[in-house]
């Protein structure tokens, strides 16, 4: 594989894309797309400035369509005009439309690689762009909630006193207002987090809440937020590029469901190689169905 990634979309999250991509050395051809030609353009010359100070040997063109016959993998980070504030299934019209566009001209250069999906709603683009495709099954999925799990493990840290990094488990469903952290999945070094002293008394719902407010918080004080997917996505590119074989919590097709929701899933240079069933509690499997309605209630939106 020649590690030749195409960024549909070059706002705050495209452009951090491409920007992680480049200092991590993770893509040798970078290929981005904007219906802005004049931003896409400033943004490959500006990456190709930072390339030759970081010593990261990528090559980096701006709007060529002809690019599209070679890519091996697409991050489509297309965004509205204007970020919504408070519920991202609010974005949907404007973006399923605007991500949909790219299809046909994926189809027209014969793509057949890796779709890797960061439009909001994500879980319900991702699963209308799976749609659309028609590729086969695992080569399109989002981001899902990579993010939320990190802002989980973020919560999580900071309420043990321990790197975030110690701390494994999931937020699970939608990457949205019904996603929910799957506390049963939680541990650090091995032991569950309720069992943990700092963790007696505490309060599950607020910490939940906290992780769930993570985005809106950010979103609040500097207008976007694009520095932590931008990393999430960095790392799901890389682990197709270099077959990983890695899990990730990521939108994927969940069979029983019907949906492409976030779950963890084994990710290499086909995509989504399997989906981990991971144990649930009764609670947390009803709430993983509630928020697999959401998505499908939206995405039947699409189609009225």
């Amino acid at each position: 594989m020649s590690r030749h990634v195409a960024i549909i979309g070059c706002g705050h999250v495209g452009a951090d894309v491409a920007c992680s991509l480049v200092t991590q050395n993770y893509a040798d051809h970078i290929s981005l797309f904007d219906k802005k030609s004049k931003k896409a353009a400033s943004e490959a010359l500006e990456l190709q400035d930072m390339a030759s100070l970081v010593g990261s040997r990528v090559v980096i063109d701006a709007n060529d369509k002809q690019q599209l016959a070679h890519i091996d993998l697409v991050v489509m980070a297309v965004g509205p005009k204007k970020t919504q504030t408070v519920d991202r299934l609010n974005e949907l019209a404007e973006t399923s439309q605007a991500a949909g566009m790219w299809v046909p001209k994926l189809r027209d250069a014969g793509f057949k690689g890796v779709l890797i999906n960061i439009t909001n709603p994500c879980d319900v683009v991702t699963t209308h762009l799976a749609e659309l495709l028609n590729l086969p099954t695992g080569h399109v999925f989002g981001t899902g909630t990579s993010l939320d799990s990190a802002r989980m493990r973020r919560v999580v840290g900071q309420q043990l006193n321990v790197d975030p990094a110690s701390v494994e488990g999931y937020t699970m469903g939608e990457h949205g207002e019904s996603q929910f952290v799957a506390w049963s999945s939680v541990r650090v070094g091995g032991v569950p987090f309720t069992q943990w002293p700092q963790a007696e008394g505490v309060d599950l719902s607020e910490l939940e809440m906290r992780v769930r407010r993570g985005g809106w918080d950010i979103l609040e004080g500097k207008g976007w937020t694009s520095f932590g997917i931008a990393a999430a996505a960095a790392k799901l590119v890389d682990a197709v590029f270099s077959d990983a074989r890695r899990v990730f919590p990521v939108s994927a097709l969940h069979e029983s469901l019907g949906v492409f929701i976030g779950q963890p899933a084994l990710i290499g240079a086909q995509g989504v190689i399997q989906t981990i069933p991971v144990p649930l509690t009764e609670d947390e499997q009803q709430r993983l169905a509630a928020s697999a309605q959401v998505i499908r209630h939206a995405k039947a939106s699409i189609l009225s």
